[in-house]
């Protein structure tokens, strides 16, 4: 698995035991090898505006992501997991989408300036 692929992954629920969903692989972390992913949602009403990322049918990257629905790349669903909880890739998204996506969530941890 690499940076990039959409994956079927054990993720934690709130409301109860995790389910397998996707997720796009974000960095594989230093140490063990455990990857942080950001969650995949069909759910389009959850969307964080300028921060969440749509992935649609007129995408060009939609077919080559092995997703069957539009969805939501949610930036704020991340967890950071063994690879026990990946059951395999399904797809890929663009580089373009994954490094926008990688600057988006760097700009949103950066210390904001209170000055």
């Amino acid at each position: 698995m690499k940076e990039g692929d959409i994956i079927l992954a054990l993720l934690p629920q709130t409301d109860g035991p995790g389910k397998y969903r996707p997720a796009v692989v974000r960095r594989r972390m230093p140490g063990f090898g455990d990857l942080l992913v950001c969650g995949i949602s069909t759910q389009l009403r959850q969307e964080v505006a300028d921060f969440d990322e749509k992935i649609e049918p007129s995408h060009a990257d939609f077919k080559g992501s092995g997703l069957k629905a539009p969805s939501l790349i949610r930036l704020g669903f991340l967890a950071v997991l063994p690879a026990s909880h990946f059951l395999g890739t399904i797809g890929s998204i663009s580089g373009q989408r994954h490094q926008r996506l990688l600057s988006r969530l760097s700009e949103y941890l950066q210390p904001k300036d209170k000055g």
